[in-house]
């Protein structure tokens, strides 16, 4: 794989650069001091990976990333000195395209490598995802319950990668506060980012949003945000759970495997919307909503930083519509039932 680096520090640079050479078998191309050097470079000689900076001289990372995933897109990975302190702009080069974030690492013999390790994971979680062909594997694992009770409440539930951050807010500030129904959303993220995109999107909508937790049950209006490193899924007392399980997939939480609960589980009304990302996840969880009753959705591809996804669900005919980023709001509530219909029609 051909990586660049983008980082106006010459000794991150190197760093980067050892890192690569020493535990990769990839190679560094070019590197690039800033965001607005970086658009030139990748214009004439595109690589199938940028580790982006966020903040440099003439031209910030996210700026950088917008251009470059608008002209010669390729994956982005952000690498900055703390993705905590920079968390706006995180999600804005998310936005635009960024596949993940991470923050720097560094040699002090204090942390023991761990930061190293997390960089090189996180590298080599991005390689997989640029380089997977393989179908994604379907969770064979059950939730048993004894009782199952009747869920009226209508779940909007929406699976979202790169790109998706924007999406989202794009999609939730059209979504008035008082909408009768809830919402769970699986977005390929970072752990560590997940309470920081919760607080973001508070700032986007009138909804209110919060972290899926273990053992709750979804409430109206609200917005949930699956985070960590387990698997979200919604059992058949409507109540949201976590499981390690599968452990090979590249993301937790899968999308496939949270819409392949719903349509086991859920016996209310469901609204399916599979959104901007790289890869397949979702695609054969949104075929198995809409074959179990939900109305589905897939964003279309001119509003889409990455078409990998919505693409792929289209092509197995999961999607009942097609729709750019800022209709899915209108559409979502027309489809949704009003607060006395006990049935749900899809169409």
């Amino acid at each position: 794989m051909k990586i660049a680096i983008v980082n106006d520090v010459t000794s991150i640079r190197q760093l980067l650069t050892m890192l690569i050479s020493k535990h990769s078998s990839h190679t560094v191309v070019w590197e690039a001091d800033d965001g607005d050097t970086a658009v030139e470079k990748c214009a004439i000689d595109t690589p199938d990976m940028i580790l982006m900076d966020l903040i440099m001289p003439k031209m910030g990372g996210a700026e950088a990333t917008e251009i470059i995933m608008k002209n010669n897109p390729c994956a982005i990975l952000i690498v900055t000195a703390s993705v905590t302190d920079n968390a706006d702009k995180v999600f804005q080069a998310m936005s635009y395209g960024a596949l993940d974030a991470i923050s720097t690492p560094n040699l002090n013999p204090l942390n023991k490598n761990s930061d190293i390790d997390a960089f090189l994971k996180k590298l080599h979680i991005v390689d997989r995802l640029t380089t997977n062909t393989e179908r994604i594997k379907q969770s064979q694992s059950s939730i048993v319950t004894t009782e199952i009770t009747e869920q009226t409440l209508p779940l909007v539930c929406i699976g979202s990668s790169t790109g998706g951050p924007g999406a989202l807010a794009i999609l939730f500030t059209d979504i008035p506060k008082d909408i009768n129904a809830t919402f769970v959303v699986v977005q390929h993220v970072d752990k560590n980012f997940t309470e920081g995109l919760c607080e973001w999107l508070n700032l986007q909508t009138k909804l209110e949003v919060k972290m899926a937790e273990e053992g709750i049950t979804p409430l109206k209006g609200h917005v949930y945000i699956a985070g960590g490193d387990e698997h979200l899924s919604i059992n058949q007392l409507g109540k949201l759970t976590f499981d390690i399980n599968p452990r090979e997939l590249i993301y937790r939480p899968s999308i496939d495997i949270f819409f392949e609960s719903i349509s086991k589980n859920r016996t209310g009304p469901v609204i399916g919307v599979l959104l901007t990302g790289m890869g397949n996840d979702g695609a054969k969880g949104l075929l198995n909503l809409l074959n179990t009753g939900a109305y589905t959705i897939a964003q279309n591809q001119e509003s889409c930083a990455v078409f990998g996804m919505p693409r792929a669900a289209i092509k197995l005919d999961a999607a009942n519509a097609i729709l750019d980023i800022n209709e899915l709001a209108n559409q979502i509530m027309r489809h949704l039932p009003k607060p006395d219909e006990k049935t749900y029609q899809a169409g």
